[in-house]
């Protein structure tokens, strides 16, 4: 059963040891961050795209591990963002392998924003990297209906969706977006659990850094699982906080993710 190891998961790890910990667990990819983020929790601080040392570190054990890069960050569109300053991070992610690129936008000028998404999709072809915008609450693309639009009114077909259960449940329109899973502009599935419903003020503490695991929340996973195209790549998606600030190993905690999630994936398989 192929998964993905996303970084959020175990952000106290470099891409690197991410890779390790992801065949240890049994997963078959992973979706990095390519630099630090000061923004979440004890994220070391490396730059594949600066540090060479790292990124032979990280191929190796992608190669060891027989792993593959599925999507990669980050890649998070502003009003003063300067579209050719990913180049650097594209080249990297191409060096790797990833086919997608994961993209969030916060410009709220609609035709800034919609010039700055083609400009990157142009230059993301260029090293055979599409994107994947991801619908978030807080940003200007909060609705999958926002992300197909916005590929529609980029009218490529290498442009599509990242698609976060967690971003549907707060989103506020849960039970029309589950009529659309299976539209063939989401490339990419994200898992984690929650209560239904979460205090607007709390929603970006709870995407970045404390998810219930699947199957411990309200989400009805198996539906949003059953809805999707056949194939579509998943990864786990559920940072723990908590559990990190008790002194439970990155190793662990992955281990604990990925049985979760393994666990709700066979049921809706039928396999249980």
């Amino acid at each position: 059963m192929q998964l993905s190891l996303d970084h959020i998961s175990v952000t106290d790890t470099t891409p690197s040891r991410l890779a390790d910990i992801a065949a240890a667990t049994g997963c078959t990819g992973i979706c990095p961050f390519l630099h630090s983020m000061a923004v979440l929790p004890a994220m070391p601080d490396y730059d594949l795209v600066t540090d060479a040392a790292e990124r032979r570190a990280t191929k190796a054990a992608l190669a060891a591990g027989g792993l593959t890069v599925d999507l990669v960050y980050p890649f998070t569109m502003a009003s003063r963002t300067v579209v050719a300053d990913f180049e650097p991070a594209l080249e990297v992610a191409a060096e790797l392998g990833a086919p997608f690129a994961n993209v969030l936008c916060y410009d709220r000028d609609p035709a800034r924003r919609g010039e700055k998404l083609a400009e990157l999709a142009d230059l993301a072809a260029r090293y055979q990297i599409a994107l994947a915008i991801e619908f978030y609450p807080p940003s200007q693309i909060r609705t999958l209906g926002d992300a197909l639009a916005a590929i529609e009114a980029l009218g490529r077909e290498d442009a599509g969706v990242t698609l976060d259960l967690l971003h549907i449940m707060r989103g506020g329109e849960a039970a029309s977006t589950m009529l659309h899973l299976a539209d063939p502009r989401i490339r990419f599935a994200q898992l984690s659990d929650g209560p239904l419903e979460m205090a607007p003020g709390r929603i970006e503490w709870e995407a970045g850094l404390q998810r219930q695991l699947p199957g411990e929340g309200s989400f009805d996973i198996p539906a949003f699982l059953s809805a999707l195209r056949p194939g579509l790549p998943v990864s786990v998606e559920a940072p723990q906080e908590a559990a990190m600030a008790a002194g439970v190993s990155p190793l662990e905690r992955a281990c604990r993710a990925v049985a979760a999630t393994r666990a709700v994936m066979t049921k809706e398989n039928g396999r249980v």
